[in-house]
């Protein structure tokens, strides 16, 4: 679909990080978007901390706690950096610790980490700077890992979906893209992502991962999700109910259900030295 959730960037596809207007647009109603947002593979969170020196674990733009959550059931004691105060407030009101700062403003006070997370929030930052800083605060051998969904509906809910949000927002950067775009671009993005880290010769072992997996969803439950979306955040409320009233539609006609296929992709690096 045309728009992935915190993974498009607003004006300008090659710095997504400048595109504040949306990344701050998430915070909007953070409760719901965090009731409604989908977590990450199991799979995933294990092979990161298995990876990793130790179970300590800086969560860059951990937004309301999702992945932070499923770190912290693994046995892992997590610090998250969040630059919008309301989704902080809700992560802190799940059990997690967070402090409320740009990732590349953040200051670490000698602080180091055995894993540096960034559950589809790492485009909201500096691929320069980031990549400085988590270089900074990683301990030798500890691990960073960028991960993310691909949202990939039946072309049956993708196309009304495209229709529908071009003619409410007309005007959006978002608009001109296919209904379902090629899983080779996005594994593409996460290699770009990569090579900004490898530019900062502090990390080695680089690699991609990639999990599919599906969920269900009934036409309620993709109707609370989609508003929750980067672009859908930031549509006047008439807008928003012509988008969502054309894919109920599309989802009734399915029978009310359909199933999502999601691929959650991984680019991961090993930061150098041995003490």
């Amino acid at each position: 679909m045309p728009i992935l959730p915190r993974e498009r960037p607003e004006p300008s596809p090659s710095e997504p990080h400048k595109a504040r207007r949306m990344a701050e647009s998430f915070g909007v109603d953070a409760q719901h978007y965090d009731q409604a947002r989908p977590g990450y593979p199991d799979a995933l969170v294990a092979r990161i901390v298995a990876g990793s020196p130790g179970p300590d674990v800086l969560d860059v733009g951990c937004g309301t706690g999702i992945a932070a959550r499923q770190f912290q059931a693994a046995g892992c004691a997590v610090l998250g950096v969040e630059p919008d105060a309301r989704m902080a407030d809700v992560a802190r009101s799940r059990g997690l610790r967070v402090e409320v700062s740009a990732f590349e403003s953040w200051q670490p006070a000698g602080r180091t980490f055995d894993a540096v997370i960034a559950a589809q929030s790492w485009h909201w930052v500096d691929p320069v700077a980031g990549a400085v800083k988590a270089a900074r605060v990683l301990r030798p051998r500890g691990r960073l890992a960028i991960f993310g969904h691909v949202y990939e509906p039946p072309i049956e809910v993708a196309e009304p979906f495209a229709a529908a949000y071009r003619r409410a927002a007309p005007d959006s950067p978002l608009n001109g893209q296919p209904a379902r775009r090629p899983l080779d671009l996005y594994q593409a993005m996460y290699a770009k992502l990569a090579d900004k880290v490898r530019e900062t010769e502090q990390f080695t072992d680089f690699d991609q991962w990639r999990f599919d997996w599906e969920q269900s969803y009934t036409r309620d439950q993709w109707l609370d999700l989609l508003p929750t979306t980067g672009g859908l955040t930031q549509l006047r409320p008439d807008q928003l109910a012509e988008v969502l009233g054309a894919v109920g539609a599309a989802i009734d006609s399915l029978g009310g259900s359909f199933t999502m296929n999601y691929t959650t992709l991984a680019a991961t690096a090993v930061r150098t030295g041995t003490s």
